[in-house]
């Protein structure tokens, strides 16, 4: 059965990446959800999409790895939504476990190691989750693939997920020789070969970013696991119909 995982929180509607987003998300009831994790200048794990904050956080810059915690915490990561929803601070990863330690939630934690490397990044993850025992509740992925495996190196324990945007030909052999156990591809590149190449090694597919009705009846249709996307609520809605259609 096809899960809603919110991308970077309920991003259709909320200041992406923020904890207002996070809790829109729940509130909504979502299966999962998908944030992005860079490490500061300081050693702490920050939720932010980009490299750097100057696309959300107006009149900001400066790259992550530049910056303090602290320094961080100073801006306003509002995007699209500045002035309509009071400041929403760039969170920690820590911030975000403490709010979803307790609830239902699958959290799919992208490391975004494919520009810088952030030395630690994946001990620093591997320690947090632990401490707060979310280790059946995350999965890991990241575009950069041997980050995956230093940290799979790290936490065997965890779920991991190799994050594509190419046309990776023998992708389930690939992603079986590595050992993990689920594949994210841009949606635009599941094509029924792939699905079944997947499907046929036994990985879990989860796909991004989907913020289509269309889309979401064609991956229900194809037995996606994970559609990810800025707009769970219309996503929940979509896959209810086809449920009750499916009878």
């Amino acid at each position: 059965m096809s899960k809603v995982f919110a991308h970077r929180g309920f991003s259709g509607r909320y200041p992406e990446n923020t904890m207002l987003s996070f809790q829109k998300a729940a509130e909504l009831g979502v299966d999962g959800i998908e944030l992005d994790v860079h490490l500061t200048k300081d050693g702490e794990l920050a939720v932010i999409h980009d490299e750097s904050v100057n696309r959300t956080c107006p009149g900001a810059a400066g790259k992550i790895k530049d910056l303090t915690l602290a320094e961080l915490r100073q801006l306003d990561a509002s995007y699209l939504y500045t002035g309509q929803f009071g400041v929403n601070r760039i969170p920690t990863l820590r911030e975000y476990f403490d709010f979803v330690k307790d609830l239902p939630l699958v959290t799919n934690i992208e490391l975004k190691t494919n520009i810088y490397a952030y030395e630690g990044i994946e001990q620093k993850t591997a320690a947090l989750i632990r401490a707060y025992r979310l280790e059946d509740r995350v999965i890991i992925s990241s575009f950069n693939h041997y980050s995956v495996l230093r940290m799979q190196a790290l936490a065997p324990e965890l779920k991991y997920g190799l994050l594509s945007e190419s046309w990776l030909v023998e992708a389930g052999a690939y992603c079986r020789r590595l050992g993990v156990q689920c594949y994210h591809p841009l949606r635009g590149n599941l094509i029924p070969e792939l699905v079944k190449d997947l499907k046929d090694h036994g990985l879990e597919i989860n796909t991004f970013t989907v913020n289509e009705e269309e889309e979401v009846r064609r991956f229900y249709s194809l037995g996606i696991d994970g559609i990810i996307g800025n707009y769970p609520d219309m996503t929940k809605r979509v896959l209810a119909e086809c449920r009750q259609q499916k009878g």
